[in-house]
């Protein structure tokens, strides 16, 4: 291992990947270190929306077909109502397993000469250097990848002014024929559920909701619709949790230290947007990094964010109203164009000002309905 990198990035995961592939493919010299055994799993809803793909496309990463699910749009379910868009342009999401997805992003990092170090821990930085177990290296820029509860954000002093409200997600595989070429949105009470096929014998279902003691079993009861689709289905996976909210930073880097992905502040799992959201900062992380300078950084991270944030919002206006639930079903049922532009705005194939009069039908139809 060389004594001095241009880029050190701490974390493995996604996001990390994502920035070391960013950044060779700007020139620089990147090492990655990560205390786990790779793959890394991690709960999610495996599920990669049309606009993740494409970024995924531009780090040069295509997900084979043959090891995921194609889904066409969303479904939304609840209060007895089904309503569904399909995605614009006849696009797709994919949903694929979170440990292949690692594995593919590991490959394409490794073809591309990233020096990678697993079950590599680090303890610290300081100016330049990276200390890691029996060593120190320098690196000219740091890169925090290192999750929610970023070590690194501590180190570099960037901790401040974090704004969130959590909620608690659980994730399980069940050995069952998917249903539909839709990714599935459940709505309760209690919560939501989200299902996606991951291949043509298992499906992925997430729960999320803001009761921390709730978990899959009891949770499923809340969605007999849900339930009764699983039929019993035998469980394939152990039962994985994580907390989810909308946290924001005040700031993403400070002097040679830079975070990125869940680290540089989080999107609620209800938008699906999180790993989109950390290949696109990779990409502008890596031109920000081969300029010298990360001051533009910070305004395309917050630009980048807004759209996310914004879809996170308003979805979870939803979350714990039965009857606002019902009558927004009953909206998009009626108005089936609100719902496809709204789905278009999502994955940012639609800009902000064509959704202004979409927007004065769905309040209207809410007070109507």
């Amino acid at each position: 291992m060389a004594s001095s990198t241009d880029v050190f990035i701490i974390g493995g995961g996604p996001a990390g990947l994502a920035a070391a592939i960013a950044a060779r493919q700007e020139g620089l010299h990147v090492v990655v270190a990560d205390g786990s055994e790779p793959p890394i799993d991690k709960p999610c809803g495996e599920g990669l929306m049309p606009d993740a793909l494409t970024a995924l496309e531009r780090l040069d990463i295509r997900v084979p077909r043959a090891d995921a699910f194609s889904f066409r749009g969303i479904r939304f379910l609840g209060s007895g109502m089904s309503v569904e868009a399909p995605f614009p342009s006849g696009s797709c999401g994919v949903a694929i397993r979170r440990t292949e997805l690692h594995r593919l992003m590991i490959e394409q990092a490794a073809r591309l000469g990233t020096e990678l170090l697993w079950q590599t821990p680090v303890t610290g930085i300081s100016g330049d250097q990276v200390q890691l177990a029996g060593r120190t290296l320098r690196a000219r820029w740091i890169v925090g990848a290192d999750g929610a509860n970023s070590r690194v954000r501590q180190w570099a002093g960037i901790e401040a002014r974090l704004r969130s409200r959590f909620r608690y997600a659980f994730r399980r595989h069940f050995r069952v024929p998917p249903w539909t070429d839709h990714m599935e949105l459940y709505w309760s009470e209690r919560g939501q559920g989200y299902v996606t096929g991951i291949d043509r014998e298992h499906v992925c279902v997430a729960l999320a909701s803001r009761d921390p003691k709730l978990r899959m079993k009891e949770a499923l009861l809340a969605f007999p619709e849900l339930n009764a689709r699983l039929g019993g289905a035998e469980p394939t996976s152990a039962e994985r949790g994580a907390v989810t909210a909308n946290r924001t930073l005040r700031r993403v880097w400070r002097g040679n230290v830079a975070l990125i992905g869940d680290a540089s502040g989080t999107v609620d799992a209800i938008t699906g947007e999180g790993l989109a959201l950390s290949f696109a900062q990779a990409r502008f992380l890596a031109r920000c990094l081969r300029s010298g300078n990360l001051t533009r950084y910070q305004a395309e991270h917050h630009r980048g964010s807004l759209r996310p944030r914004f879809m996170a919002r308003l979805m979870l206006t939803l979350d714990g109203r039965a009857r606002l639930q019902r009558r927004t079903l009953q909206v998009f049922r009626n108005h089936p164009n609100i719902f496809r532009r709204l789905l278009a705005f999502h994955i940012g194939e639609l800009s902000p000002v064509h959704l202004a009069f979409d927007g004065l039908t769905l309040g209207w139809g809410l007070l109507t309905a």
